[in-house]
């Protein structure tokens, strides 16, 4: 089952192809093999390039 790159969550809805919403942390992700870019929704709806995927800057504080 998929799950979010950033919070784990399974709350996920497919987009687009290979594009997905995560409910959980309102983040946009494209899965293309293995490679994963992640946006934030901004208000206005556009999407800006997510800086850091958070378990990663979880582990590394």
């Amino acid at each position: 089952m998929l799950t979010c790159p950033v919070c784990g969550e399974r709350g996920i809805g497919k987009v687009g192809v290979e594009q997905y919403y995560c409910w959980e942390c309102c983040v946009e992700f494209v899965m293309k093999g293995q490679d994963i870019k992640i946006y934030n929704v901004l208000d206005d709806g556009t999407l800006s390039i997510y800086p850091e995927p958070l378990q990663t800057a979880m582990i590394q504080e």
